[in-house]
């Protein structure tokens, strides 16, 4: 086996960059399950109207959409290739 070959058997599936905007998006998603938690009542037999607030029915699963979504991005993003760019300059 060459040199050339023994380094692409044990290339990551992603970059380092990649695996960077995942975490990022795995942070997001976090944050909007965060924002659905809560509203609750103490009393079981109280009602509370927080249930319904803008913040866990609209906001929050917009966030949790908006993080999925980012990490579709991150998957499927191609790294720039430095050795291109340093060619075209």
């Amino acid at each position: 086996m060459s040199k050339k070959e023994t380094e692409k058997k044990f290339e990551m599936a992603l970059e380092k960059q990649n695996y960077l905007l995942l975490a990022i998006a795995f942070v997001i998603v976090i944050v909007g399950f965060l924002l659905m938690m809560g509203g609750g009542s103490e009393n079981p037999e109280v009602f509370n109207e927080e249930v319904y607030s803008f913040r866990r029915i609209t906001l929050a699963p917009l966030v949790v959409l908006f993080g999925f979504l980012f990490a579709i991005y991150a998957i499927m993003k191609k790294p720039v290739d430095t050795k291109e760019m340093e060619k075209k300059n």
